[in-house]
C-alpha cells in the first residue's frame, strides 16, 4: 500500500468522525496549510486544525464520495474525483455556499508514515471564493473568540 492510500483512508474516516484521535492522528506537527484566500502559508498543526475546522463549518454537508453513476452533488460537499501518486493526491470537490456553485481541489502530500505534511486548497469560480472567504472569516472569528 502506498503511503497516500492510508492517508486518504484515514482522511475520509476523519471526515465522518470515525478516526480515533481526529486531525491529531492525521496531520504532521509541521504541516503546511495553503488557503485559497490567505497569501502566506499557514505552518503547524494548530493553525491547520483551525483552518480545516473552519472549512468544515463553512462548506455545507458531510463529505461523501460521488455516486458511481456520475450524478452531480445536490449541494452538499462531495468529492467527485481522486488522482493519486505514492505520496500525493488531488481530491476534486463540489458544493454550494450562499447559493454559489463551488468547485475546488484539496491537494494533499503525506510522508512515509502517511501523515499529512502539506495541504493546499484551490477553488473556483471567483464569486464562490468570495462567498467562502466571508464565511470562513466568520467561522474563524467564532472559533478563536
Amino acid at each position: 500500500m502506498n503511503p497516500i492510500d492510508l492517508t486518504l483512508e484515514r482522511f475520509h474516516a476523519n471526515a465522518k468522525g470515525q478516526l480515533e484521535g481526529g486531525l491529531d492522528a492525521l496531520l504532521h506537527h509541521d504541516v503546511v496549510f495553503w488557503s485559497p484566500v490567505v497569501f502566506t502559508p499557514q505552518r503547524g498543526i494548530d493553525i491547520t486544525k483551525l483552518y480545516l475546522g473552519a472549512a468544515g463549518a463553512t462548506l455545507p454537508g458531510e463529505p461523501t464520495n460521488a455516486t458511481s453513476d456520475g450524478d452531480k452533488p445536490n449541494g452538499s460537499f462531495t468529492y467527485t474525483r481522486t488522482i493519486k501518486g505514492t505520496h500525493d493526491a488531488v481530491l476534486e470537490f463540489e458544493t454550494t455556499v450562499d447559493g454559489k456553485y463551488v468547485n475546488g481541489v484539496d491537494m494533499i502530500t503525506c510522508d512515509d508514515d502517511s501523515m499529512i505534511v502539506d495541504f493546499k486548497v484551490m477553488m473556483r469560480p471567483l464569486q464562490a471564493i468570495n462567498a467562502v472567504h466571508g464565511q470562513m472569516k466568520a467561522a474563524l472569528e467564532r472559533m478563536t473568540s
